[in-house]
């Protein structure tokens, strides 16, 4: 009896799956089955696929002025949008980035200047056509700022004459030793100590180019490649005066003050809301850039993703104020980004 009981179970076990094979059959007359989709879209609608997950390295280097704004905006591009691109933001200085940038080491550099005609023929030279390849991104503007230690009490208001002709010492004195009584009678007859930023920064040739015109610097002047030393020299020295950009000073007013400069309407404070082409510090903006390498962009997906991130309203648009500089427009940002979306 157990015998016959296990045949007829086994029996109806075959019969079981023989009939799920003919229904299975009957429901799909094409030979190759599918499994169904995990969702179902709604009928009309399409099912965008989700966008390729980017990779590799951003290489940027040049401008120190530049920096802080560009390394803040390489950490919220990794934070917030592509963990897995590596953007590598260094501060040479904007001469010193233009020569890492023109054989192709680079695929942005920063600059507190625009390039210069020689820049252009070099890179021309190393085979790349400038106005095909190489994108100039006005990123923001800064201020030129003027700096004095904490205790000087009677240089917290110049003419910007006055900053120019003591740099230009000759203007005063044959000797380059300048006393701040050559400058003002009233104020002591005590050395002014020169520092500023060396020949690597554009914030040193903007400075020699446009606000000295070309003339010989004072020879006492101290030069130096790194802005924190520039700042930590003029605040252990109460006759020391020096020059840099805004962002600088504005991180370190607990250490030195800025000067107020009469441009020949009274004294006017470097802040974000006086530093601008059209405002009343304008006598001392300047636009600052980011260089693009455009075949790099087109054959590297992170480099273009990136680049456009940096003219996005998350870049330079929210993150300029908050690292010392004055944003664009947004019709400047969005006509670079169009520039940028068009490359294929």
């Amino acid at each position: 009896m157990r015998k016959r009981l296990e045949f007829k179970s086994v029996t109806l076990l075959l019969i079981t799956v023989l009939l799920m094979g003919i229904f299975a059959g009957c429901g799909n007359n094409n030979t190759a089955t599918t499994a169904p989709p995990a969702t179902t879209a709604a009928p009309g609608a399409t099912t965008a696929a989700p966008a390729a997950k980017l990779s590799g390295q951003v290489i940027i280097d040049g401008s120190g002025t530049v920096y802080p704004l560009m390394a803040h905006i390489a950490e919220q591009y990794m934070t917030t949008k592509e963990a897995d691109v590596s953007v590598q933001v260094g501060r040479a200085g904007s001469s010193a980035g233009f020569k890492k940038f023109i054989p192709g080491e680079l695929d942005l550099v920063d600059a507190s200047r625009a390039i210069k005609t020689e820049e252009k023929e070099e890179l021309e030279k190393n085979g790349y056509d400038y106005d095909a390849e190489v994108l100039e991104i006005k990123i923001a503007l800064d201020g030129l700022t003027i700096v004095i230690n904490k205790d000087n009490t009677w240089a917290t208001e110049m003419t910007r004459d006055e900053i120019v002709n003591m740099y230009l010492s000759k203007a005063i004195k044959a000797d380059d030793k300048v006393l701040w009584s050559d400058i003002r009678p009233e104020w002591p007859s005590e050395e002014v100590k020169f520092f500023g930023p060396n020949e690597n920064h554009g914030t040193y040739e903007f400075f020699y180019e446009v606000i000295l015109k070309k003339q010989d610097m004072v020879a006492t002047a101290n030069l130096q490649q790194e802005y924190s030393t520039l700042v930590d020299l003029v605040s252990k020295d109460k006759n020391a005066i020096a020059f840099f950009g805004f962002g600088y000073y504005v991180n370190n007013q607990d250490k030195i003050q800025a000067v107020k400069v009469d441009f020949g309407n009274g004294p006017v404070e470097p802040t974000l809301a006086t530093i601008g082409e059209d405002l009343p510090y304008a006598g001392f903006t300047r636009p600052v850039f980011t260089y693009v390498n455009l075949r790099y962009a087109k054959e590297k997906p992170q480099v273009l993703d990136y680049a456009k991130y940096v003219v996005s309203e998350e870049g330079a648009a929210k993150l300029a104020g908050e690292n010392g500089f004055a944003p664009l427009p947004a019709e400047v940002y969005a006509e670079y980004m169009s520039v940028l979306e068009a490359i294929k």
